[in-house]
């Protein structure tokens, strides 16, 4: 049994193949991010999910694909709490960008790809090596046009009476805007990068207001200057995103894109499916 998983900060998606890629089981937990979690505790999620707890022992080979793992350090932690939990099997831990390469870009070609989901990054693949040229530091500093930096600008913008009343009235309905349980949120509960994104929601239902398009084009202006266009052939390549964020505003992104003249190219909500097909053709 080979178990493949896609996995960013708020979900990690789970599908357990056999060897001629026949779906044995799929399944989603709580994300599994290193930077943010420890050992127990991703534990205590992979028990929570009774399929991969009772077939940790059949596993042959683990193909993790994450958030937070982009270091060497973030690798080597997670793979030896995976070896732990699923004795028997081989296992590979890459960060999540190789998963995005692997489900959008078609084999030998170049590309840029990007996520845009509850955190941001945007890498070079030059068709064999991903090619990265700013480490990210995480949501706090970086994760430009993402849903935790989307979700931080709204909270910002109702605190500071910058929403419109209309859209504020509905934002309090959606959510507790209880200062007491944002700041135990952020503060003392685990994933608060995952809590922000969530708010992001709001951004995607009204994205038809100009409110919200004002806060888009602001993030996805950074997103393209501060990422994208750090690669002097981004003119050049087909730039791929996969992420609820590029999904669901695509049409946003397509228009930031045409400002740039840059050529937007798959776009897709998740790679997993994609990934089956290529371990099965690699395997």
């Amino acid at each position: 049994m080979k178990l493949i998983v896609d996995s960013g900060s708020t979900k990690a998606d789970w599908i357990a193949i056999d060897d001629q890629g026949k779906i044995l089981f799929t399944t989603q937990t709580l994300g599994l991010n290193p930077e943010i979690l420890e050992g127990d505790q991703i534990i205590a999620r992979l028990d929570d999910r009774f399929d991969i707890q009772q077939s940790k022992k059949l596993v042959t080979h683990l193909y993790f694909y994450g958030a937070g793992c982009g270091t060497d350090r973030m690798k080597i932690t997670l793979k030896g709490v995976f070896q732990e939990y699923f004795p028997n099997a081989e296992i590979v831990v890459e960060e999540d960008t190789y998963a995005a390469v692997y489900a959008t870009t078609p084999k030998d070609q170049k590309a840029i790809v990007c996520i845009l989901g509850t955190g941001s990054n945007c890498s070079y693949f030059d068709g064999t090596i991903l090619h990265q040229k700013v480490q990210s530091l995480g949501y706090i500093v970086m994760d430009d046009s993402s849903g935790n930096v989307y979700g931080k600008e709204l909270i910002r913008k109702y605190y500071f009476n910058k929403m419109p009343k209309e859209l504020a009235v509905e934002f309090e309905k959606e959510f507790n805007v209880d200062p007491d349980f944002i700041k135990n949120k952020l503060y003392k509960e685990e994933n608060p990068n995952a809590y922000l994104a969530t708010f992001a929601k709001f951004l995607i239902q009204h994205k038809d207001t100009e409110f919200c398009q004002k806060i888009i084009r602001k993030g996805m202006k950074s997103f393209i200057k501060n990422y994208v266009m750090q690669y002097e052939n981004c003119h050049e390549v087909p730039v791929h995103f996969v992420g609820s964020i590029a999904y669901y505003l695509r049409e946003e992104l397509q228009q930031a894109f045409d400002k740039y003249n840059l050529e937007l190219g798959n776009v897709l909500r998740r790679p997993i499916d994609g990934l089956i097909s290529y371990h099965v053709t690699n395997q």
